[in-house]
């Protein structure tokens, strides 16, 4: 018995000597690239330990999926052929003669899906965490121009295999430039399709898929990348004090290298089981016949646009109204770190803002999916008031319910307060807001409706009564809304400017908590 006690102790610290002997190995290994690379050299600053999470690193594999473009891309740019007669043949001998050539094009594919995806999530997650606040208002600028680069990519990738899908949703594309003022239209025009048919337009394309864009997104890196080690990674807004242990720093290399090419690993694999497990069929090959035939539908990241063009007041010479306010979305989101100037970034401190964002998502989902399963049908403008203010009513219901019950725990903190009271008040506006939520979206389908009749129709009596009326009655929707949403900032005490003629009413509310 002794004997064995002795060779399984033996055996054990074999084990670790061998751990150790293998440790020492690594280290010597990671020694030897840092002395002769300088890889540990502080060009880039240390990263905190709270940033060790995937949610943190969005941006990272946004790069990494834009790395694998380059790859994949580059290996398929040794068979296309930028032309019309060539285009699809080239990418159909791709698809069959290359090896693994379907595969190839399958994970260029996913990948761009998932870049753009992974970009919008990095946008989304950083306007809840609020990172677009001071002092980081020129990296949330820069940050959206990418975004919008990475959506120049998909654009102009659709069109390159030259399929009668593709094709034909890119000409609808370039139609709604059209509809533009003119001198923006016409620069679009002379950037996107060049001096005119389909050879220059698709050789155009190329050029920008493959040259300028990628020019445009490594030179915008290197600025957003400078600005990241000027001000450093935002600190998680959770609202308590950091521990230690989140405080400390991390070295570049090796840590946070690591931990990066392990979220780069799983991405990629990811991609290629995705890849492997759902390969891409190639669609029919353009030809003007089959065109005709096809009911053109962009891709999935452009369907919500799509399908706001497809609402019949925007049908027609409503156009430009529809396109302009689309513009108006992307305005805002980049003029954003000069709308939501507050100093409070926890999401339970920004009622508004928060509820505002996730309107925007339902809202874009919803109309990407009613795209999609909606392709060439004209919408209503009552349907689609219905439909969009529904989604708006939902969410801001639903928000309504959670900062209630985040809040309510601190509320109990309070002093002795009227409770019943409160609550009722609570429910009131609750109510009420839910309802003025819904009705204003109504409103706002029948003011575009009349005053895009009034822009093509020219004014009458009749329509400009419509008009007012309804416009009215959005007015005052707007501003009862902006009312029950002061008070209930008021009772969070939460205001920066007080508005009297808002505080009607709000004595007793006062009273019962002063009590």
């Amino acid at each position: 018995m002794a004997e064995q006690g002795n060779e399984s102790e033996q055996g054990t610290s074999g084990k670790k000597e061998k751990n150790t002997a293998n440790s020492s190995r690594l280290t010597r290994l990671v020694s030897w690239f840092d002395s002769r690379l300088g890889l540990s050299y502080p060009l880039l600053r240390p990263a905190p330990q709270y940033a060790i999470n995937p949610f943190y690193w969005l941006g990272a594999l946004t790069v990494v999926a834009f790395v694998i473009q380059g790859i994949t891309g580059m290996i398929m740019m040794l068979y296309y052929v930028p032309s019309p007669t060539d285009a699809y043949l080239s990418t159909e001998y791709i698809f069959q003669s290359v090896p693994y050539g379907r595969f190839l094009e399958t994970v260029h594919l996913y990948t761009a899906y998932a870049m753009i995806m992974l970009a919008f999530m990095h946008m989304m997650r950083g306007y809840f965490v609020s990172v677009h606040k001071k002092p980081r208002e020129a990296m949330w600028i820069t940050g959206m121009v990418m975004g919008f680069v990475t959506l120049g990519f998909g654009f102009t990738g659709y069109l390159l295999p030259w399929t009668v899908v593709s094709k034909s949703a890119t000409d609808v594309g370039i139609g709604m430039i059209s509809a533009l003022p003119g001198p923006v239209s016409n620069l679009l025009n002379f950037l996107i399709v060049g001096a005119g048919g389909d050879a220059t337009e698709l050789l155009r394309f190329y050029d920008l898929h493959v040259v300028v864009l990628p020019a445009i997104l490594l030179i915008l890196l290197a600025v957003k990348m400078y600005m990241l080690e000027a001000h450093g990674i935002s600190e998680p807004v959770t609202g308590g004090e950091l521990a230690p242990k989140q405080k400390r720093t991390l070295p570049i290399f090796p840590d946070v290298s690591l931990y990066l090419l392990e979220l780069a690993a799983i991405f990629g694999s990811g991609m290629l089981l995705i890849s492997a497990a759902f390969p891409l069929n190639l669609p029919p090959q353009y030809t003007p016949q089959l065109a005709a035939q096809t009911t053109p539908q962009p891709d999935w990241y452009f369907l919500w646009i799509y399908q706001v063009l497809k609402i019949s007041v925007f049908e027609g010479a409503g156009l430009p109204v529809a396109l302009s306010l689309v513009t108006l979305i992307f305005i805002v989101l980049i003029l954003l770190p000069f709308i939501d100037r507050g100093p409070r970034k926890r999401v339970s401190q920004r009622p508004k803002f928060v509820t505002l964002g996730a309107i925007f998502i339902a809202e874009l989902v919803a109309l990407a999916y009613w795209g999609l399963v909606t392709p060439g049908q004209i919408i209503p403008v009552e349907q689609a008031a219905l439909v969009l203010g529904g989604v708006a009513l939902i969410v801001s219901f639903t928000s309504l319910g959670l900062f209630k019950l985040i809040n309510s725990k601190a509320r109990s903190k309070l002093p002795t307060v009227n409770v019943s009271k409160i609550r009722r008040v609570e429910i009131w506006n609750g109510i009420m807001f839910t309802a003025l939520t819904g009705f204003g979206a109504l409103t706002i389908g029948a003011s575009l409706d009349w005053g895009v009749r009034l822009i093509i129709n020219g004014p009458n009596l009749s329509s400009l009564v419509y008009f007012v009326f309804s416009f009215t009655t959005l007015a005052i929707c707007v501003l009862a809304t902006t009312y029950f949403i002061y008070r209930s900032d008021l009772r969070m005490g939460t205001i920066k400017r007080r508005v009297r003629m808002f505080e009607i009413g709000w004595r007793d509310e006062k009273v019962g908590k002063q009590q």
